[in-house]
């Protein structure tokens, strides 16, 4: 059976002699908490918000942080506002936290880095914060902020060839996207040059509010063999249910970036293992926490991918699936 013996008891038994204790080890000194401030976009009673915040919260866990221990968290959630989104920013900023966990999208580390640039900021999943020009480079940010990006420009031309691979008859589909995050617009432009060779004409459309997608889709949807592609960002993630509702009412066909599109009723989701990533972000947490400096260490790519079809959604919108897309698929929901 292990015995556990404190500091003090060792330093007695051994006639009070110093005792050099490692970094990792003062780190996680019984009285010695730490604070983590967490910014989620969703809303508290969000179930992809909490989901987030266990998977990041059990992999600290596993490292060997445990709330009310040594470890104390601090959450802001955004609901999807904007102001919501700033106002968190600036309170956990405000409580001084030892890092900041910004769970998802380009906006919450803008948020944040207009507050600090100071405390470091860990980063989920979000798009290239190079091209919102708040790190030097991916290999080397400098500043306060590292994280786990999504971006991965096969991504992108994929999704226009699911689009295809589902309903081949489409000759038109619209990119639903927010300038509010730079990396959209990088991401529209390979979809679009791919539209000739896949005989689609693509366009984009950007959206700020869930009555802008609303009107968008109802618009767009007026004529037939057209479908949707949704990308990453803040407002299409807040604003799920509205997209998929929508393209369920018209109907239209739509791929959408992440598995939680799909498994809220989307017709197929293709991109990172978002879980995974928020896992990894656990770890560069704690390397943080234990001395190591945000800026010191690389953004990472994706390392997982997944296919989520939703195959009741397909037969609700007459859509046959390919037996190759089925076969591929990483999880198919009936």
């Amino acid at each position: 059976m292990a015995i556990c013996i404190t500091r003090r008891e060792l330093i007695t038994a051994l006639g009070g002699a110093a005792v050099a204790w490692p970094l990792a080890s003062r780190a996680q000194q019984p009285g010695s908490v730490r604070r983590i401030g967490i910014l989620c976009l969703f809303s508290e009673n969000d179930a992809e918000g909490q989901a987030t915040v266990k998977v990041f919260r059990d992999a600290l866990q596993e490292l060997g942080w445990t709330a009310g221990q040594n470890v104390e968290f601090d959450y802001r959630w955004a609901a999807g506002n904007t102001g919501l989104l700033r106002a968190g920013a600036r309170e956990l900023v405000g409580q001084n936290p030892d890092v900041i966990f910004a769970t998802n999208s380009i906006q919450s580390v803008k948020a944040l880095r207009d507050e600090t640039t100071t405390i470091s900021i860990v980063f989920g999943s979000a798009s290239d914060p190079v091209d919102a020009g708040l790190v030097a480079s991916l290999a080397h940010p400098g500043g306060n902020i590292t994280g786990f990006t999504t971006i991965q420009s096969r991504t992108n031309v994929k999704f226009l060839e699911l689009l295809k691979d589902f309903s081949p008859r489409i000759s038109r589909a619209m990119v639903l996207l927010s300038s509010d995050d730079p990396s959209n617009i990088g991401r529209f432009r390979p979809i679009e040059a791919a539209g000739p060779s896949l005989k689609v004409d693509v366009i984009q459309v950007d959206v700020k509010t869930g009555p802008e997608i609303e009107h968008a889709i109802s618009s767009f949807a007026l004529d037939t063999d057209r479908g949707m592609i949704v990308l990453p960002n803040g407002v299409t993630e807040s604003n799920r249910e509205i997209i998929i509702a929508n393209a369920a009412r018209y109907p239209l066909p739509a791929i959408y970036p992440f598995r939680l599109f799909a498994a809220s009723g989307g017709l197929a989701s293709y991109g990172s293992d978002r879980l995974d990533q928020f896992r990894r972000a656990a770890a560069y947490v704690d390397r943080i926490l234990k001395g190591e400096k945000a800026g010191d260490l690389p953004i990472q790519a994706p390392t997982k991918f997944e296919l989520v079809i939703n195959l009741k959604t397909a037969k609700a919108l007459g859509l046959t699936v390919p037996q190759t897309l089925l076969v591929t698929a990483d999880e198919v929901i009936e």
